[in-house]
């Protein structure tokens, strides 16, 4: 079993993970995207998180809305909401487990083998909160920024040719023509 150190090390460590799934799941930035207009004026920001929407406009203002429903949310942001909620309480699992498994806490001091058990299934549940997150970006990372990749190319766009009159239309406007019967 590793010395005190190296076991306050490693909690100290997933402590900070825990901490970023916590402010991971709070923030509203899972999704971003923005709309300028005629004028710099009326320039917002749109960001959508799992728990709420918000706004912010070029003049500092900000204004969020707590979704109504958890019903009315597409599939992948339940799915994220429920990933992220399983993973916050794996990790408080895994911190009062991991802090009864430490040399340094007198809880269990008498069985030092399973005391070592109790530190290493702490550090599993850890791991597990991890892992739980690598399954929310498989399921659901995809989907939640590929509507912020919609309309955005990187090749340089083809200009359409404006109509003339009725007859002739631009190759690239329409679909082929179908053999008619």
């Amino acid at each position: 079993m590793a010395n005190s150190g190296f076991q306050l090390l490693g909690y100290f460590l997933a402590l900070g993970g825990w901490a970023g799934i916590i402010s991971t799941a709070a923030l509203p930035q899972w999704k971003q995207s923005s709309y300028a207009g005629d004028a710099i004026i009326t320039a917002v920001g749109l960001y959508e998180g799992l728990w709420m929407s918000c706004a912010s406009q070029s003049t500092g203002q900000v204004q969020c809305k707590v979704y109504d429903s958890l019903l009315s949310l597409h599939a992948h942001i339940q799915t994220s909401r429920a990933l992220m909620v399983v993973a916050v309480l794996l990790g408080f699992v895994g911190m009062i487990i991991s802090v009864m498994g430490m040399k340094c806490t007198k809880v269990g001091d008498n069985n030092p083998i399973t005391k070592s058990r109790i530190a290493i299934s702490g550090g599993v549940m850890f791991l597990l909160a991890g892992m739980n997150l690598g399954q929310l970006y498989l399921s659901g990372g995809p989907l939640l920024a590929s509507p912020c990749l919609e309309g955005h190319s990187f090749a340089a766009p083809v200009p359409m040719k404006k109509e003339e009159d009725n007859n002739t239309t631009d190759s690239h406007s329409l679909p082929p023509a179908e053999n008619q019967s």
